[in-house]
């Protein structure tokens, strides 16, 4: 679906219109072949780009062609349907409108189209970066409920178990993912405008929000590799705690079959139907079990000392 909207600073609302215009916004989600392939030759747009912008493992980056600049970066989606936690988002700055393509939904810039915040089509460059800004704010809020999450298994560090480990593996995933979008979309910020030619250009009531979503996207980098750390801190320390109480229950499993075998070995060698010693004694039965007694207390004395019990 392919939508145009526009607001000049002197509206009061963003409006769909139908058709081009200077300073328009193009918004296609989930364009088919043949609506983007048309879209493209309508604004003159390099068709080479097209599967580009219809790849859903497209990395960040920065592309210069003839009369537009793309910009290919990700934002946080996961409809369990896909093996990332991210999906593309390709904003194309023309000379006289924005255009955005998605394979999904965005929800990101639901605030936009309903009005909850303003932005005006027509102040191109202003309207990019509140476009990444928005994108930048929910890889935040996604970070804090991963880090809320991972504190709140943290606390629970010896009770660990299988479904934790799992939920940490997804952790990791996400923030892996959060990070390879992250990490490439800044450097592409910092070079599209410095590109020759490029169709970005900063004006001085932009520097201000340029410099400060650089800032916001360098500590959500910094933010997600600490909490990735924590994460992989967290799962050594239950890999040692798992391996300790391996080996303490094998050490105690060990200790229990020594034990059990001396009064076993003494049981079978006086259960063959042979002739043997005190076999005619009354008081055989209570020998024996008084030397069991001692064979068994004298083995565990010496495992204490050795402070394996």
């Amino acid at each position: 679906m392919i939508t145009y909207y526009f607001r000049t600073i002197k509206d009061d609302t963003l409006k769909t219109i139908s058709d081009l215009r200077t300073g328009v916004w193009i918004h296609a989600e989930s364009p088919s072949d043949e609506e983007l392939k048309a879209l493209f030759a309508k604004l003159e747009l390099d068709e080479a780009l097209i599967e580009d912008a219809q790849d859903f493992y497209e990395v960040p980056r920065t592309e210069r062609s003839e009369n537009a600049s793309f910009f290919f970066t990700r934002y946080p989606y996961s409809d369990g349907t896909e093996d990332v936690e991210t999906a593309p988002l390709t904003v194309v700055m023309g000379e006289s409108f924005v255009l955005t393509i998605v394979q999904r939904k965005i929800p990101q810039f639901d605030k936009f189209i309903s009005g909850k915040k303003v932005v005006h089509t027509t102040q191109k460059t202003k309207f990019f970066l509140q476009l990444i800004d928005q994108v930048t704010e929910s890889y935040e809020r996604e970070l804090v409920i991963l880090r809320r999450n991972v504190h709140k298994d943290r606390a629970q560090l010896r009770r660990i178990g299988k479904k934790e480990i799992e939920r940490f593996v997804t952790y990791e995933h996400k923030l892996n993912d959060m990070i390879s979008a992250l990490v490439p979309t800044n450097t592409a910020l910092q070079q599209v405008t410095k590109a020759k030619g490029s169709a970005i250009q900063l004006y001085d009531q932009d520097i201000e929000l340029m410099e400060d979503l650089l800032i916001d996207n360098n500590q959500l980098i910094d933010s997600a590799r600490t909490v990735l750390r924590m994460i992989q801190n967290i799962r050594t320390a239950t890999e040692a705690i798992l391996a300790s109480t391996l080996n303490s229950t094998i050490r105690t499993l060990t200790l229990v079959t020594i034990l059990l075998t001396i009064p076993m070995a003494i049981a079978s060698l006086y259960g063959m139907n042979v002739a043997l010693p005190l076999a005619e004694a009354e008081w055989a039965f209570w020998a024996i079990v008084g030397v069991v007694v001692v064979l068994v207390g004298t083995v565990i004395v010496f495992f204490k000392r050795n402070g394996w019990f």
